[in-house]
């Protein structure tokens, strides 16, 4: 498994979140601060964050359902936190409906909407894509 840069691969990423029933109608038109997974040439993982400030907002993190429990997703998660820290951001934020005991072995903290940085709030995933049921949830970037 190799992790590369996501933008050469969007057709398969926006496949892989559909399956996932994950977002897309608001994923960037160039895909810098995401990256995939590759394995025999086929997309397996993804991951990305959208930066807003010094924050950034954990997104699209998914893994192909058949290749799950092999660390892929951490290994995705730990390449994300350290491009966040190279450009400088002390905070992560994620919203999620099925995941939040795994983010919470990631170190990821639960936290109420209020407590999210203005601009993180006004993104498109926290404004109107997922449901504010979503359970929010924040890491400290050291």
């Amino acid at each position: 498994m190799i992790i590369d840069q996501a933008q050469p691969y969007k057709d398969k990423i926006i496949e892989l979140l559909a399956a996932e029933k994950l977002p897309i109608a608001d994923l960037p038109e160039t895909l810098d601060n995401f990256i995939v997974a590759i394995q025999d040439g086929t997309v397996i993982g993804v991951g990305g964050v959208e930066v807003y400030g010094d924050y950034g907002l954990l997104r699209s993190l998914a893994v192909q359902p058949e290749k799950r429990g092999l660390g892929i997703a951490g290994k995705l998660l730990t390449r994300l936190d350290t491009m966040c820290k190279l450009k400088g951001l002390t905070e992560l934020y994620l919203l999620t409906e099925t995941a939040p005991a795994y983010f919470e072995r990631k170190s990821y903290l639960k936290i109420t909407r209020d407590d999210v940085p203005a601009e993180v709030r006004a993104s498109s995933e926290f404004s109107h894509v997922c449901p504010v049921s979503a359970i929010v949830m924040k890491k400290t970037l050291k």
